[in-house]
């Protein structure tokens, strides 16, 4: 059986651990820059926040309601994750980590248990360790856990946080509830395609002919469709690379200026690479953007974007950034107000397989220049840059609402008054 642990609202969870005041109260987290609302608990959802709400659009309805609201304390919420996913880890040895607040379990051997009850004495433990409410899906595969967990989050006063999907009567049921564009693994492309043929839910396509699916859906598709089947075809994911990788932020204000511009993406450039290496990976393209203010429609709009393709396959920040840089340069138009940049990086694969050039090849002392880079920024806290970032000038994102960050820092760690 495979079992899908998913943190109830994981970033106003968190919130709530160190301030139980917060408890049943509406709670919001803001993006990078407290731009857009990220995060919402079950209350401020129930007052009609949007996923993705501007925070100034809704300023008026956050003190109407009193709707508590923070700034993303990614420090924090990373903590709190491995805190959770180490506790997971005590129930079986195989777990696959999804995300920052899901992980997949496979329980081997457990055939004599009740899986009601082990789900229950999960969340039990977990809260009781962390704070941190959690919902349990458990099926014979990965897609159909999806489906117990959306049950189990979906009914709670019913299920106790936990569903389990053991007799094909539950399944069948299960997966007539589950709306097509809902299943794990299909996209707007394909819910698209499945309704314009009157597939409606997750049972109404397992129902459709294999040969028509792999014909239409291709082998992911096909896999997806024998998954939710229960034939498991969707196998752990121990340790998982990420296809791209992204590194794109708001400013605090609108740029201009080129030379802002371009200490920025080198900036971005610099901790994509570091990102790279963390993984051991390589990558054989950047992709650079640039954007103006869509809210601002006073001023002239424009966005761009340039892929830049590699020599070779590489992580040496020196190498991605001039790239980066050069992209930056042929997309940059003066007379714009720019308020977003970014970098990302793709065409990923293992740096123990990287394909070599015959006459273009990175420069052998960058991969130990890196390596030394790298050990001093972990113990400096990042204080080693490059030429093209402005070490005289320090970018911090617009956090006004950031709450401390108590699981990571001493002056920050909280106080009890007695």
């Amino acid at each position: 059986m495979f079992a899908l642990i998913d943190c109830n609202n994981f970033y106003a969870s968190c919130e709530r651990v160190f301030n139980p005041s917060l408890r049943d109260k509406p709670v919001v987290v803001l993006s990078n820059n407290d731009g857009c609302v990220i995060a919402r608990s079950n209350e401020a959802k129930a007052l009609g926040i949007p996923m993705g709400a501007p925070a100034f659009q809704y300023e008026e309805l956050f003190i109407r309601h009193n709707i508590h609201v923070f700034s993303s304390n990614y420090t924090l919420y990373g903590d709190m994750s491995n805190r959770v996913m180490e506790m997971l880890s005590q129930f079986t040895p195989e777990i696959e980590i999804y995300s920052i607040d899901e992980s997949f379990l496979k329980f081997y051997g457990f055939e004599l248990y009740d899986l009601q009850e082990l789900g229950a004495d999960i969340i039990q433990k977990v809260y009781k360790s962390t704070g941190i409410p959690i919902s349990i899906g458990l099926a014979p595969t990965k897609s159909l856990a999806k489906v117990a967990n959306k049950i189990a989050k979906k009914f709670p006063e019913r299920t106790g946080g936990v569903y389990v999907l053991d007799t094909s009567d539950k399944i069948k049921k299960a997966l007539r509830w589950t709306k097509i564009g809902d299943v794990w693994g299909i996209g707007r492309q394909y819910e698209k395609r499945l309704l314009a043929i009157k597939v409606f839910n997750a049972w109404q396509f397992i129902q459709l002919p294999h040969e028509y699916v792999r014909k239409e859906f291709s082998v992911v598709g096909l896999r997806l469709y024998r998954d939710l089947s229960g034939e498991s075809t969707l196998d752990f994911e121990v340790v998982r690379s990420k296809k791209n990788i992204a590194v794109t932020r708001s400013f605090e204000k609108m740029y201009t200026q080129f030379s802002d511009l371009k200490e920025r993406i080198a900036t971005y450039a610099a901790k994509a690479a570091f990102k790279l290496r963390k993984q051991d990976s390589c990558c054989s393209m950047i992709h650079v953007f640039l954007i103006t203010n869509k809210f601002r429609t006073d001023l002239n709009q424009y966005k761009a974007s340039r892929a830049v393709s590699l020599s070779f396959p590489t992580n040496s920040t020196i190498v991605l950034t001039k790239a980066a840089i050069y992209g930056l340069k042929s997309i940059y138009k003066a007379g714009y107000q720019y308020k977003k940049a970014g970098v990302i990086i793709m065409g990923i694969s293992p740096q123990s397989n990287r394909q070599l050039a015959l006459f273009t090849n990175e420069n052998p002392k960058h991969q130990q220049l890196m390596k030394t880079i790298d050990v001093l920024n972990r113990t400096q806290n990042g204080k080693l840059k490059f030429a093209g970032q402005d070490i005289g000038r320090t970018w911090k994102m617009k956090q006004e609402r950031l709450s401390p960050r108590f699981t990571s820092r001493l002056d920050e760690i909280i106080k009890v008054k007695v």
